[in-house]
């Protein structure tokens, strides 16, 4: 099947993106510099910035400092002027984030709240973002809600599809969005934060996942790849130990079932935080489960490496405490790694606590875009 060929009206939206993207990727920048990087002509570049400055989007910053010549115009984003909510829904607790259009975190909020599929809950949840955005001034300048869910989400039919975290099956996307009274977009909570973490990114690299369940996702040429059954980056479900131990989906040697957050958390009274910290202090128990738990971990990252050949991050809550406590991971890369002992394809999340709320705001910010 061949792509049409795009009108004029295409090429100019598409230019008038490019440009805003740039401009959004800068502090601060000239027309000049503009018409180099996106080598696109003079004329273009200064109707784009028209456009731009006209919707408040653009504004301008004073002038360069003279080279000679005349000064140039100096050009800077007005972030803030569209912001976006994205929503980390999980089983017994919600986390809201409001971004802004490069994704910067604005403001968020994190509380406990038990799931229910009750008309009470999603009462509630609408009250809470209502009184979210209210609290942050941003509903002039909002251009929707995202929602992550833990879940294979069928956005083409508006379905959730399965959902172990939730109990839910096959269950209407408009359910979890009655309640809110903004454009909302759905999306897989591993998906998400995989989207915050790789937002602007322009390199393939694979997202792993490590909550109290183990989930992923694949990025390339620029976007996430759902795959064939929307089930892409569902590494928790990798066959690890053939023959294993259980997983909570019913088989057994799953990726999940030795390393998730929980299998850390159990030994320490169902606290992450609480391991870490008697790893910290030098607890000979909390070592060795750690050195195991290393040893499962490398086995899948390397799998992920040799299987993708790109990069490989390594996030949730698990991976936020990989730069401190991560040191013997890349050593146990470097010996299993055939082709090669360089672990720096290896990275840790840099969004660890908000990732999925952000990344959920971003689907927003990017049909915003789109849609220029």
């Amino acid at each position: 099947m061949t792509t049409p060929p795009a009108n004029n009206m295409d090429v100019k939206r598409r230019n008038r993106v490019s440009t805003l993207r740039c401009i959004l990727k800068s502090d601060r920048v000239s027309q000049m510099e503009l018409t180099q990087k996106l080598a696109l002509s003079w004329p273009t570049i200064l109707q784009n910035v028209k456009e731009l400055t006209e919707l408040g989007l653009v504004r301008e910053d004073g002038m360069y400092a003279s080279t000679g010549g005349r000064k140039a115009k100096a050009y800077a984003p007005v972030r803030d002027a569209r912001v976006a909510v994205g929503v980390d829904l999980t089983r017994d607790r919600v986390s809201v984030a409001l971004t802004d259009l490069s994704g910067n975190l604005l403001k968020q909020a994190t509380g406990a709240l038990r799931f229910s599929m009750e008309d009470i809950y999603f009462k509630y949840l609408g009250g809470l973002l209502q009184r979210f955005v209210d609290a942050n001034g941003g509903e002039e300048r909002l251009l929707g809600v995202g929602l992550a869910l833990p879940g294979t989400v069928d956005g083409e039919r508006g379905v959730l599809r399965d959902s172990r975290d939730l109990e839910l099956r096959n269950v209407p996307l408009s359910r979890f969005t009655q309640q809110i009274p903004w454009p909302c977009r759905v999306l897989n909570t591993a998906h998400a934060a995989a989207l915050a973490e790789f937002y602007g990114m322009e390199e393939d690299m694979v997202y792993l996942s490590l909550n109290d369940t183990v989930g992923g996702a694949i990025f390339r040429d620029g976007a996430l790849c759902p795959g064939d059954h929307l089930r892409a980056g569902e590494f928790g479900h990798m066959t690890l130990v053939p023959g294993g131990r259980r997983c909570r989906c019913g088989r057994e040697g799953c990726l999940d079932a030795y390393c998730s957050a929980k299998v850390l958390s159990d030994h320490a009274g169902g606290s992450l935080t609480a391991f870490f910290e008697e790893l910290r202090s030098g607890d000979a128990e909390k070592r060795e489960v750690w050195r195991e738990y290393l040893e499962n971990l490398a086995v899948a990252v390397n799998n992920l490496r040799v299987s993708f050949d790109c990069g490989v991050m390594v996030g949730g809550a698990v991976g936020a405490c990989l730069e401190e406590f991560g040191e013997l991971l890349r050593a146990l890369l470097a010996e299993r790694n055939p082709f090669e002992q360089d672990t720096s394809y290896l990275r840790y999340g840099r969004r660890p606590q908000e990732a999925a709320a952000v990344g959920a705001a971003l689907t927003q910010v990017e049909a915003f875009l789109q849609g220029l």
